[in-house]
């Protein structure tokens, strides 16, 4: 049995799988609040993210005038298929949150200059592309190191209690 899509899935349980992970968001910012969101997308687009493809590197999310939570520079790649019915590939696109939510997160962005940052984009157990956004406070560089030792030591210790038995 083959699978049509062409990109490779990774299972994250509950019925999700894993479209695209913004790794370094871990190491640039310490995350506090995180917020599941859908994401008002093309049909084209979604058919690209059923072949696995899109990335968060540099995407952000930010508050606008309007009362929204625009997911801006999330690239998803154009669906050859679709030809003249494609879209842009990092546009602007709307996430889905409740007033209460988008309230919150947009008083947070004001008042304490957090920043809204893509942690992780997947479908969900009934097939909807949702976008797991983290409220995060930028890492001061000394931060960073910190954050570089502690992960040099778990590996260490990992390779230590590996070896001795």
């Amino acid at each position: 049995m083959s699978s049509k899509s062409g990109g490779a899935k990774k299972k994250l349980g509950e019925g999700r799988t894993l479209i695209a992970d913004n790794r370094k968001a871990f190491f640039n910012y310490s995350i506090g609040d995180k917020f599941e969101a859908g994401i008002e997308l093309r049909g084209s687009e979604v058919k690209s993210l059923r072949g696995g493809q899109g990335s968060l590197k540099e995407a952000h999310a930010q508050a606008t005038k309007q009362g929204e939570i625009v997911l801006v520079n999330a690239y998803i790649p154009v669906y050859m298929q679709a030809h003249q019915f494609n879209h842009e590939t990092k546009r602007p696109r709307k996430l889905l949150l409740h007033r209460r939510e988008i309230d919150k997160l947009s008083q947070a962005i004001q008042r304490q200059g957090m920043t809204l940052v893509p942690l992780r984009m997947y479908f969900n157990d009934q097939g909807r592309v949702k976008v797991e956004i983290g409220l995060a406070a930028g890492k001061k560089m000394a931060d960073k190191r910190e954050t570089e030792k502690q992960r040099d030591w778990q590996r260490d210790k990992a390779r230590l209690m590996r070896d001795k038995g």
